[in-house]
């Protein structure tokens, strides 16, 4: 038994597997920061911090010796609550394949909202500083129209390059910036969205919870995503209605590179 409980659910094996299904699919389009930095894990639910390779001085308890501490970023927890009705999951059991998990919705929309926000603009309470609060470089901002967001990025592509950092690059948009993005058309005839991959050499990622936008060089080893344990479903309690269920991880983040990452604001 591990800490998930779910062998104490009222559960079947099918309904596990579509509960499980159903969440990596809700969850893979909204997972914009694992899309565009290094991924290390999953390390289990057990691995608590990620070394930093630094030590600190400090006292030592008698006056000839020397003390170092060392230095690491501990993981947080995440949860986030949903439930699923008992007659649902019956009819899971019974082959069913459109039960209803509007409930799951929202806990992936939290789930990766809060990655996103971590990653791209820190969570100081995590002690996680994310891309934009880390880089060196000045914020770029996009412009009033989304016809000038190509020029906007090749400007923070610019910025990038002069530092020594190449590409191919990413952009994590949120999501009122994606769509604009995807529906505009500049008056050569090129949509928007096609010119920014061309001048990116990589991709567009749709991005909740991120303000404007964040501009990442993909070459690698500039930023690392530590996870403890990945997204799982875990079993809270059930009552004669419903089977109270969460989502759960264990994550932080590091930025080695700052300079490898700038933000565009709105």
């Amino acid at each position: 038994m591990n800490h998930l409980l779910r062998s104490h659910a009222p559960v079947t094996e099918e309904a596990w597997r579509q509960l499980d299904d159903e969440a990596r699919q809700r969850l893979a389009p909204a997972l914009a920061a694992r899309k565009l930095v290094d991924f290390s894990g999953p390390h289990g639910w057990r691995y608590s911090a990620a070394e930093l390779g630094r030590a600190a001085q400090i006292a030592a308890p008698e006056g000839a010796l020397q003390a170092r501490q060392r230095e690491v970023l501990p993981l947080v927890e995440l949860r986030a609550p949903f439930t699923v009705a008992l007659d649902e999951l019956r009819d899971a059991g019974r082959g069913a394949l459109d039960i209803d998990l509007g409930s799951l919705d929202e806990a992936v929309r939290l789930v990766a909202r809060a990655e996103n926000v971590a990653v791209f603009h820190g969570w100081a309470d995590a002690g996680i500083e994310g891309i934009c609060d880390t880089s060196p470089l000045d914020t770029v901002p996009l412009g009033s129209s989304f016809a000038d967001y190509p020029s906007r990025v090749a400007t923070a592509i610019e910025g990038l390059l002069e530092r020594g950092v190449s590409g191919p690059y990413g952009l994590a948009l949120g999501p009122e910036g994606y769509t604009g993005v995807v529906e505009t058309t500049e008056h050569g005839g090129l949509v928007v969205f096609d010119h920014l991959r061309q001048i990116l050499g990589g991709p567009i990622v749709w991005a909740p919870g991120v303000r404007g936008a964040v501009l990442v060089s993909l070459r690698g080893g500039d930023f690392v995503f530590v996870c403890g344990q990945d997204i799982s479903i875990g079993y809270e309690h059930h009552d004669a209605e419903s089977v109270h269920l969460y989502l759960e991880e264990s994550f932080t983040f590091r930025a080695l590179t700052p300079d490898a990452g700038v933000g565009l604001a709105l």
